[in-house]
């Protein structure tokens, strides 16, 4: 078995951490969710899950990796046995297909900053500019590119690569995603911005929360990098004096802080702009920002800055995601890391070219991934935490910790019950939507394109 390499630093670990988290779900999904779902009253209900939910499952998804050192599928295979060891491949399965959209996403955007230094973004023409960027050869090229930029990171390794490229990478973003949201303070029409985010109606909640609950959570798996097998994954190279429960808590503050400061910057460009928030959907920062920045004074350099931001942390993210995946070659298989990393990504690149082809796949992985993956993944390993393995859960949770107390068995009982509960509910209002939209929208395109 090939030798497994370990952080350097604690900072260097918490920013990888965060960096898994930032990407493209807090920039590019945020604050289209928050849009599409009633402004404030979505960001309400995303902050509870954060807290009631999303935390407690990091810490779950710590205590597996660190106890095993395995990536999730040698994990479960250490510590499970029977059908148990079998769920780490959800986790594996899920990373492998969010990024193989999630670059070509990714790819769009580095085509926007070229669109801004080039001073070309366009207010009127702002939907079939989308269209040519987002589909095509160029789509297909801007994918392989991105892709190979993942490749070249990962196979240097967790000390050289990862962790090395994370301590340059986060800080960035968030400094630049400060100086984007003084700036977007100053513009006409920001008051009101902030009212649509910051002030909630709760008779929106009560009339929608159907619909603003499951998009909610999985918002809040999709940007906490959870049920992708992120967090087990880099908890396997931490070292047993390390506080899980510290840990948890810096990432999770500092990835709601990093979506909340996305919301602060979108929403004051549009209402500048007189855009409304919600009229894009998924291609919210392509279509409706780069229409806002054609209107505003000097749009081109703001909208090359705000894209550039978006990219980079994009691949923050997408370099833990490919992580995840070649842990599982090298623990499981003893593959070097440079031909597993390499191999990999061709394959990701390969199922992601129907993404860069046509719209309607990122629809299909996104919302298989997304919003069923993650969070399927989260709930079996919340029972299995909870429930299989509670001793040597509370056990591990409480390495590093001077006097656990009773708050170690409070989280274990938190998680059988509450956390259990609430993602039975959520994972199947998600597969609910999903099974709707493949009986509507995407049998509709197969019946015109087949």
């Amino acid at each position: 078995m090939a030798q497994r390499e370990s952080w350097a630093t604690r900072t260097g670990f918490i920013l990888a951490a965060v960096g898994s988290a930032v990407g493209l779900g807090n920039i590019w999904r945020f604050p289209y969710q928050v849009g599409e779902q009633g402004g404030a009253a979505f960001l309400v209900i995303y902050l509870l899950l954060i807290v009631g939910i999303g935390f407690p499952v990091i810490l779950v998804e710590f205590v597996v990796g660190r106890n095993t050192e395995r990536n999730p599928v040698g994990a479960l295979k250490r510590i499970g046995s029977g059908a148990w060891t079998k769920i780490g491949w959800v986790f594996v399965t899920a990373g492998f297909v969010i990024l193989s959209y999630y670059s070509v996403v990714a790819g769009w955007t580095l085509r926007y900053v070229l669109i801004g230094l080039q001073g070309n973004y366009t207010a009127d023409g702002a939907p079939a500019q989308f269209g040519e960027v987002a589909s095509g050869l160029d789509a297909v090229f801007l994918h392989a590119l991105f892709m190979a930029a993942v490749v070249a990171i990962v196979a240097l390794g967790i000390e050289r690569g990862i962790e090395l490229s994370v301590k340059v990478m986060v800080p960035a973003i968030i400094i630049i995603s400060l100086g984007l949201a003084a700036y977007v303070f100053t513009l006409e029409g920001a008051g009101d911005a902030y009212a649509y985010y910051l002030s909630p109606e709760f008779g929106t909640i009560a009339n929608n929360w159907t619909e603003i609950l499951p998009a909610a959570a999985a918002q809040a798996f999709f940007t906490l990098s959870l049920g992708m097998g992120v967090m087990i994954t880099y908890a396997s190279y931490l070292g047993e004096d390390r506080n899980l429960a510290s840990d948890a808590g810096i990432i999770a503050g500092l990835d709601t802080f990093i979506a909340f400061t996305a919301g602060l910057i979108a929403f004051p460009i549009l209402f500048a702009a007189g855009i409304e928030p919600g009229a894009s959907g998924p291609a919210l920062i392509f279509v409706s920002l780069a229409a806002a920045f054609a209107e505003l004074p000097l749009g081109g350099v703001l909208g090359a800055v705000f894209f550039g931001t978006v990219a980079i942390a994009a691949l923050s993210s997408a370099i833990s995601i490919m992580e995840v995946v070649v842990s599982y070659l090298i623990d499981e298989h003893g593959i070097g890391r440079v031909p597993a990393t390499v191999a990999l990504g061709v394959a990701m690149f390969v199922v992601g070219v129907p993404a860069a082809l046509d719209l309607i796949f990122i629809d299909l992985y996104d919302g298989f991934a997304n919003s069923i993956l993650l969070m399927l993944g989260g709930l079996l390993l919340s029972v299995f935490v909870g429930w299989v393995v509670p001793d040597l859960a509370l056990e591990e949770v409480s390495k590093g910790i001077k006097d656990a107390g009773s708050l170690g068995s409070a989280w274990v009982w938190f998680v059988r019950v509450p956390v259990v509960l609430a993602l039975i509910v959520l994972v199947a209002l998600n597969a609910w939507d999903y099974y709707g939209f493949l009986t509507g929208g995407f049998a509709e395109w197969l019946g015109a394109n087949l």
